[in-house]
């Protein structure tokens, strides 16, 4: 059965046939194809090799060593089926070419037979052993028709696949779709991007990233397709920020009056780095169009009181504040942080969190609709319907990556084009910021206040752990507090694992028997997280056993001790996180890491973490070690999966999309004209759940 064509024959309509009406599939098969994800003929044609092998070199049979892989050409001189001492089934096909032969063995795969011939043309690529003859054992295998023999080789596609299909059969099928298909591709790109880049183009990418004549055409056909994958991203980035420049937004007035008025607050002398990232925000919020701004810096950097400055003067125009956190623990100590340098103003601040007393909630909440409340701080509760402001005029959210973009426009949408101030002290790569905060101006704050001393970091190995319980006594007898960190609440049969309520036992029986030691989870209940916490701050603890719970903005600067045991399971901004909870006061501290790490990976990450403390070194590391899908959960920002493209590798086609895609936004800004038409499509369909994040009329 060849493929078949409805009778509207559109290049569209014949794409968006289902894919069971490729030739060697059906209906049946059509199921497995599902499992990959292969809807349609154009899924297919999209379904990208992970890898290819290079069978261009073709070698003789003669040229075979034991324990090589080898590549060569032959025909199929005889086929013949066994069954060995220990019960398998051994499937041998006999290749030849004119210096020798060599037997293609298969274990417990007699299906395999049909597809071998006597008299075949066959290449082969597999790792040479040894019987009573040359083995390839379990081999690459393409079964070629006369006519399509080559005197070399070709470069294979390797896919990743699914059980119940092999990769020849695939491979079949994809070359089926792609010679009967790939001429009804129409070109995405306009003419003068295509000849301004050197781009292939479109349908001939296609042709090439799947069965490529050289490892130059591969290349260039790779280049396409991430070009267009990442130009799509960068478009709606521009389109949602072009919406948000076109919306008009409060002008706040910010003259030396209010300036003096919230500096006299502010106990101490501003870095330089704080001084000029306030002089952004202030020219932000005295336009007339929104702020839309992303202040990455450093635990320990100051964002907060960059924030207060803008908080207050939202507050000095009348105008309402919302502060959302992820964690009730964080909401509460920025609510107790921002209370102190507050404390002398007439700011009327309330916390808003899900553990709120309802009773307590339902006046708070009228009080905030009255306008009677200036400053709400948060969690996500903040974003439920019943919190209505009366005239909210700044929006602040801290670790924005802890949150998705449809929950920031949610409280977005709670007031009438309100400025927008997003922090995180998680350091975004810059490949990454451009694509998951493509659409926010990004200031940076890079320098620590004065008085910091670096944190010392040490990887403590099994066989030094008492050395380092001897220190942690020493310092805690020279005045420091200590935190202790484990991966677990409680024992885990199935991982190997110590947990914070069992060692916090085992380190007051046998470790620390004469020093007070607490213990903190995330299970416990908020009024007794806050007590221990609270007791831990006041000295009534030398030690604190915790989970992962401090990784957020726990601040305690007596802390000079954070050991973090099972430090390999850990991802490195994890680590710098958890390590950002000491280094707050002027005594020097240390990050002691306790693992024993079985992978290069985890080694290499405890290396990292004793080389340095910048976490925008860090970030970078993390994201080359870990890759963009994992650095955190980038579903939740609303951007479509990566098919083809590496943020890392391919960041210089990154950095052209970019311009490309905001050159033609500023020109085009709905994208209306007839040469932009493909591209609006393509924007469409690749956020066609996600809409309300583009401005895209």
């Amino acid at each position: 059965m060849t493929a078949t064509k409805p009778a509207n024959t559109t290049s569209q309509s014949i794409l968006n046939q289902s894919v069971q009406y490729l030739k060697g599939v059906g209906p049946k098969r059509s199921e497995i194809f599902e499992k990959l994800g292969i809807h349609t003929i154009r899924d297919m044609l999209y379904y990208f090799p992970r890898e290819y092998k290079d069978l261009t070199k073709i070698q003789k049979i003669s040229e075979a060593k034991i324990g090589t892989e080898i590549s060569v050409q032959g025909k199929v001189l005889g086929i013949n089926t066994r069954i060995s001492r220990n019960r398998k089934h051994i499937l041998e096909v006999f290749v030849g070419d004119e210096t020798g032969a060599v037997a293609a063995t298969w274990f417990n795969q007699p299906f395999l037979i049909s597809k071998f011939h006597v008299g075949d043309n066959i290449y082969l690529h597999g790792k040479v052993g040894v019987y009573k003859y040359l083995q390839l054992l379990s081999p690459e295998y393409e079964i070629v028709p006369d006519e399509e023999v080559k005197k070399e080789g070709s470069i294979v596609p390797i896919y990743p696949l699914t059980e119940h299909i092999s990769q020849t059969h695939f491979r079949k099928i994809m070359k089926e779709a792609v010679h009967h298909f790939t001429d009804h591709i129409e070109e995405l790109l306009p003419q003068e991007i295509l000849v301004k880049n050197q781009l292939l183009l479109l349908n001939r990418a296609i042709r090439e990233i799947h069965f490529p004549e050289t490892f130059d055409t591969l290349k260039r056909a790779k280049t396409r397709l991430v070009y267009d994958e990442l130009l799509i991203l960068e478009i709606a980035m521009a389109l949602r920020r072009s919406g948000i420049k076109e919306e008009m937004g409060i002008s706040f007035k910010v003259g030396p009056n209010v300036d003096a008025h919230i500096r006299n607050l502010i106990p101490f002398t501003l870095t330089n780095a704080q001084e000029r990232l306030i002089n952004e925000i202030k020219k932000d919020m005295q336009n007339n169009k929104p702020m839309n701004r992303l202040l990455q810096g450093d635990v320990g950097s100051g964002k907060t009181v960059v924030a207060i400055y803008a908080i207050l003067a939202a507050i000095a125009n009348g105008y309402q504040a919302t502060f959302m956190a992820p964690t009730e623990i964080l909401s509460e100590q920025h609510f107790q942080t921002i209370q102190k340098y507050l404390q002398h103003s007439h700011v009327r601040m309330q916390l808003l969190t899900g553990s709120t007393n309802s009773k307590y909630k339902k006046d708070a909440l009228e009080q905030i609709r009255n306008g009677q409340i200036d400053l709400v701080i948060g969690t996500h509760a903040l974003i439920e319907e019943t919190v209505q402001f009366k005239k909210l005029g700044l929006v602040v959210i801290d670790e924005q990556h802890k949150f998705g973009v449809i929950q920031r426009l949610k409280l977005k949408e709670k007031g009438y084009c309100p400025d927008v101030l997003i922090m995180t002290a998680t350091p975004i790569p810059r490949t990454l910021s451009l694509t998951l905060f493509g659409d926010l101006d990004i200031s940076i704050l890079d320098e620590m206040p004065p008085g910091r001393t670096p944190i010392k970091t040490f990887w403590i190995p099994k066989d030094k752990e008492k050395e380092a319980y001897n220190f942690i006594h020493g310092e805690i007898a020279k005045g420091g507090q200590v935190f202790i960190v484990y991966p677990l609440v409680e024992e885990s049969k199935a991982l190997d694992l110590k947990s914070a309520v069992t060692e916090a036992r085992k380190l007051q029986s046998d470790v620390f028997p004469t020093l007070k030691i607490g213990l903190l989870h995330g299970q416990m209940k908020s009024a007794e997280k806050d007590k221990i916490m609270t007791n831990f701050k006041e000295k009534r603890y030398d030690i604190l056993v915790s989970t992962v719970i401090l990784e957020v903005g726990i601040d305690v600067p007596n802390a000079t001790v954070m050991v973090i045991e099972h430090a390999e399971r850990f991802g490195l901004a994890q680590l710098h996180q958890l390590r950002g909870r000491i280094g707050r006061g002027s005594e020097q501290s240390y990050c002691l890491l306790f693992g024993n790490p079985k992978t290069n990976e985890a080694r290499e990450r405890l290396r990292i973490m004793t080389k340095t403390c910048d976490g925008f070194k860090i970030a970078e590391m993390d994201f080359k070690l870990r890759g963009p899908g994992e650095f955190f959960g980038t579903r939740q920002h609303g951007l479509p999966e990566l098919r083809i493209s590496d943020l890392i590798k391919d960041f210089p086609i990154l950095k052209q999309a970019r311009s490309d895609a905001f050159g033609i936004v500023s020109k085009d800004p709905r994208l209306t004209l007839e040469t932009h038409q493909k591209i609006r499509q393509k924007v469409m369909e690749t956020f066609k759940d996600k809409l309300e994040l583009i401005s895209i009329g």
